[in-house]
This record gives C-alpha cells, sequence and structure tokens, in this order.
C-alpha cells in the first residue's frame, strides 16, 4: 500500500492559478469556505481536550462557536433544536436562535455488534444522563438525546469502559461502518466481512491522516446474499460474492448517497480479497480527502467526482496512484432471494442455534428497554446483540428450547419478532423534536401510522416500506423507499399552512435500485396520511399483477391511482 500522505498532503500535480473545486491533490488547499477554515484552525479530534477541561467544567456559554457548531461533532455531539420552534422557522433563524444548550449525542458502533455488557451500559447512560432516550439509527448507530456538556467526560468514561466510541461518528469524517448484523452466523453466508471492518477501525478512525475530509463519508461491508447494509447509498460499499476462480470476496461499489441530489453507487467491477478489504478502503478514502471538491458544501460529496470522473477513471487512479495494483475484475453480486433484508423473526444459524430479530417502532426505544433487552439476551442467548441498518435490533446464539421464551419477553416490552408489515418497513429520522434541519415530527407520526394502518388493512402482507423524513436531506432514505414522505409545510383544505409531506413512491434498493416517482403536485396534510396510505395500498392490491411488487406497480400506475 502507498504511504498515506499526512494533512494536508504533498501535491501530485502542477499546483493551479485558480481557486477550482479546492482539490488538495491539485494543490488547492486555500479554505475555500468557513467549514474548510475551521478544519484548518484545529483538528477536530483536538477539541477532547476542551471539552474535558473547560467546556464542561465552565458551561455551554464557555463554548467556542467554532467548536460547539464544527469540531465537536468529530467526538458525536451536536446540538439540539430548542423547544417550540415550529418547522416555518427552520430555514430562517439563526444558528445560536435555534440552538438549545443540550445535545444529541451520537455512540458508533460498527459492523451493529454489541455485547449484552455494552448494551447495558448504553442503557444506564440513557437513563442517568439522557431523560431515557436512545434511538436506534439506520446506520447501526444509538442517539441520546438531553445530554448535558458537563456530563460528556462521564458519558465518554462509562462508554470506553466496555470498548464503545463516539469517535467520529459526526464531522468531516470517516462514519461508522456499516456491516451484516449476523456476520459470521448466518446459514447462507458469502464471506464474513467482520476481519475486515476491524481493521479498517484500526486504520482509520481516530487517524489525523483521515480526520479532514470535505465532507462525511460511509462506508458498508456485507457477505450477505440479502445485501443487508443499503449498499447502493453507501461512500464506499464491499458487497458479499463468490469469484468463479478465487473464491468469496466482494464487488467494490463506490459513490451511493441521498440527500437532496441522490446517486445510487457505481460498481468498479473489481473483486477484492478479504484480507485486502482495508487497503482497498484506505485507497477509496484517501481519494475523496485528496480529490474530493472542497469549495461548495453541497457538492463536497464522494457521490459528484465519482459522477465527474465516472467508474472506469476512478478505478484507474484507485489502482495507479494508491494501491500501485491491479484488482481482479470479478462479478456482480446475485438478485437477494428475499424482500426484507432486516433479519427480522427467528432463523438458524449455521451452528444450529438460532437468532432473533425483532422490531421497535420507528427506532425508538429507551434506556430501561435496552437494559431489558441486555437481560433477556444474557438469559436466553450469548451475550451478543446486534443493530441493523434498518433500525432493527438481533439477539444471537439462542437454544431452540429458548426460542419461544425470548419471543414471549420481546413481546412483553413491545418488541415482536412477527411485525406487521407496517410496523416491519416504517422508518423514520429524528424529526422536528429534536433536529434543527426538520421542519415537520417523524417519530410519533410514524409509530402512530402504525397503528392506524395496522387497524384499517390489517390483512395487508405484502413487504413494503415506508419511509418519513422531517426535511429534504434523506437520513430516513425516502427516494428509495415504497412510500417516502419528505416533510415539509404544506396548505390545507382551508389554506392554511401545516405540518405535511411530498410523497415518493416506488424506491428501492437491492439490484433493482431505484428512486421513487413523484408525482406533479402530490403533497399530503400530515393529518390526511393515513388516509391517503389506505388509498393507495387498497388500488395497489386491487391493480396489482400476480407477484408485482409495490415499486413496480407505482412505476406503470396512472397518476389518477397514486393521488
Amino acid at each position: 500500500m502507498a504511504a498515506i500522505p499526512q494533512n494536508p498532503p504533498a501535491p501530485r500535480r502542477k499546483v493551479s492559478r485558480h481557486r477550482g473545486e479546492g482539490q488538495w491533490a491539485v494543490g488547492h488547499f486555500t479554505p475555500l469556505n468557513g467549514n474548510e477554515q475551521f478544519k484548518k484552525d484545529d483538528d477536530g479530534l483536538n477539541v477532547r481536550t476542551r471539552i474535558e477541561t473547560i467546556y464542561s467544567k465552565r458551561g455551554f456559554d464557555s463554548i467556542d462557536p467554532s467548536d460547539l457548531r464544527g469540531r465537536m461533532r468529530w467526538w458525536g455531539l451536536y446540538t439540539q433544536r430548542k423547544p417550540g420552534i415550529d418547522g416555518g422557522k427552520t430555514a430562517v433563524l439563526e444558528p445560536e436562535e435555534l440552538d438549545d444548550e443540550y445535545f444529541m449525542l451520537r455512540v458508533r458502533i460498527d459492523g451493529g455488534r454489541l455485547t449484552t455488557a455494552q448494551l447495558r451500559v448504553i442503557g444506564e447512560v440513557s437513563q442517568e444522563f439522557a431523560r431515557g432516550t436512545a434511538d436506534i439509527t439506520d446506520r447501526q448507530n444509538i442517539q441520546y438525546h438531553w445530554i448535558r456538556i458537563e456530563d460528556v467526560p462521564e458519558i465518554w468514561n462509562r462508554l470506553e469502559a466496555v470498548g464503545l466510541s463516539t469517535t467520529e461518528a459526526c464531522g468531516d469524517t470517516p462514519r461508522v461502518i456499516l456491516g451484516s448484523p449476523v456476520a459470521g452466523i448466518a446459514e447462507d453466508e458469502i464471506i464474513d466481512g467482520t476481519p475486515a471492518i476491524e481493521e479498517i477501525q484500526r486504520r482509520v478512525i481516530g487517524n489525523k491522516a483521515f480526520s479532514n475530509l470535505p465532507r462525511k463519508f460511509k462506508s458498508a461491508i456485507s457477505g450477505s446474499p440479502l445485501l443487508d447494509v443499503a449498499h447502493e447509498i453507501n461512500d464506499v460499499a464491499f458487497v458479499g460474492v463468490e469469484h468463479p476462480e478465487h473464491g468469496p470476496g466482494f464487488d467494490l461499489w463506490v459513490g451511493g448517497g441521498l440527500s437532496t441530489n441522490p446517486k445510487i453507487g457505481v460498481r468498479l467491477g473489481a473483486w477484492v480479497p478479504l484480507e485486502e478489504v482495508a487497503d482497498v478502503h484506505e485507497g477509496v478514502i484517501s481519494i475523496f480527502r485528496d480529490y474530493g471538491y472542497r469549495r461548495l458544501r453541497n457538492r463536497a460529496r464522494l457521490k459528484f467526482l465519482v459522477a465527474d470522473w465516472g467508474p472506469e477513471k476512478f478505478r484507474q487512479v484507485l489502482e495507479d496512484e494508491y494501491l500501485e495494483r491491479r484488482l481482479a475484475d470479478g462479478p456482480a453480486p446475485a438478485q437477494p432471494v428475499r424482500r426484507w433484508r432486516d433479519h427480522v423473526g427467528v432463523h438458524r444459524q449455521k451452528d444450529g442455534r438460532f437468532y432473533v430479530g425483532f422490531a421497535p417502532r420507528v427506532g425508538r426505544v429507551d434506556g430501561a428497554t435496552l437494559t431489558k433487552i441486555a437481560e433477556l439476551a444474557e438469559s436466553h442467548g450469548s451475550g451478543r446483540v446486534r443493530t441493523t441498518a434498518e433500525q432493527k435490533m438481533i439477539v444471537l446464539d439462542v437454544e431452540e428450547a429458548q426460542v419461544d421464551s425470548l419471543v414471549e419477553g420481546l413481546e412483553a416490552l413491545d418488541l415482536t419478532a412477527e411485525p406487521s408489515s407496517f410496523r416491519r418497513g416504517t422508518m423514520a429520522c429524528t424529526g422536528i423534536e429534536f433536529c434543527k434541519l426538520a421542519i415537520v415530527e417523524t417519530k410519533a407520526r410514524g409509530s402512530a401510522l402504525i397503528d392506524e394502518l395496522e387497524r384499517r388493512i390489517p390483512d395487508f402482507d405484502e413487504p413494503i416500506t415506508i419511509n418519513l423524513n422531517g426535511c429534504p436531506n434523506a437520513c430516513a432514505r425516502i427516494q428509495v423507499a415504497d412510500i417516502g414522505l419528505k416533510g415539509q409545510l404544506v396548505l390545507d383544505d382551508r389554506g392554511e399552512q401545516v405540518e405535511g409531506y411530498q410523497v415518493h413512491l416506488g424506491g428501492a434498493l437491492g439490484l433493482e435500485a431505484g428512486f421513487g416517482r413523484k408525482v406533479r403536485g402530490l403533497k399530503v396534510t400530515s393529518e390526511e396520511l393515513p388516509d391517503y396510505i389506505e388509498r393507495v395500498l387498497t388500488r395497489f392490491q386491487a391493480e396489482r399483477e400476480d407477484g408485482e411488487r409495490f415499486a413496480a406497480w407505482a412505476a406503470r400506475a396512472s397518476e389518477e391511482a397514486l393521488s
């Protein structure tokens, strides 16, 4: 592997006279916006010392603004939304007017891997310091709210004592590495990516060679044939495949991402053996650091560089400048045999034991519940639990005689292993309750929607994803849901501005990945949402062809049928 240059790296090409896109690799080192300036002024990783020695002792008002709204993200901290500010003011108020004096704190859980000891500490921290909050995200993390700056050092001490971390859980950094939650245990697994995740963690996380990226960098590694880590929408992804000559390894994808300019990742056509995944990951993240666009924040994701270069050039630069070797060509992954990729339900492991996946409501749990899950997992399993990329959880290593008892214990916590399609398929971001970017409510709305749809269409049993997002940034993947709901203010029948959603229909992940269709003018108020979804799903049931998925029907249906 070629030596990785320090921050900033030496120029690889002749320095240009113009500012260009702020790419370091062509000599553009002068910061072109405020974010690039504060990163140049001080590495975000350095803010931990100030939190521990100054801010936690002197309180919220002592925090430097560049740390408060910038560098503290490198340690998983965002200020949360001040209560009582409606969605119409989100884009109007200054940051200091939106900031509460409490923080969201994100605990990174690479590969979704947890022990019951870790889960118990997460629950205890939630109850003692976060008013019981502890949401499961669609990136396998746990998010707290109501965190005081005074408590952060003690929270770190407790998390780190059991091997957990908030390092680079946010910021312009290598974020949590998604991994198959059943890596190493699933009967149908192609290859276990866990060693690669561990090696990437060792090399990259907390390493100042990679702590100043143009923007966030999302990674995913899975050897599951269910394609269970949303590889299509990550900056880099390694997808398990069987090479006809070399055996099991990974297919390499780059340049995926959603937000306001969504792009599906592209295959580079390269096969990567397990022992080389960390090298290739390091090469891809180095390309992003060195060639990524730093002038405009809305073009600073890897997906824009990949779109401009194309997969052929990207692979060539990766091989020639960073790996200094050729990658083997390889096959694409096979089509998944199941629509659901969340591992919910009771499934046999390759060692004869079972894992049990269960569905919280839109990822919302609390510290007391997490502590009880840890107790159930200890008494029924081996002490291993997992989070999924679909806001779900899994208990591993359950003996057959213990399965029914575990399922009953989970049911008592309102955590079902046999959820309805609506509970299983509904996802929601944080929303206006805590997020400063949000315009509408999501978590409570999504939970109430599940109840209403179960009541209205109790026999609906088709796989369906309903994703609610509080703003256009797509943290809940609205563009790739069967029914994606983008929060915005809309006019009701009385001409009054109320909370509502723009509707996307027929998005999907998998090898038929694509973005949902927008019907012109189709917006729904929050109050009308159950009526609208009931109407569309009823039409789908009436009009679908044998075996037709909702996404396929939505692509061919008339605008009248979708309205």
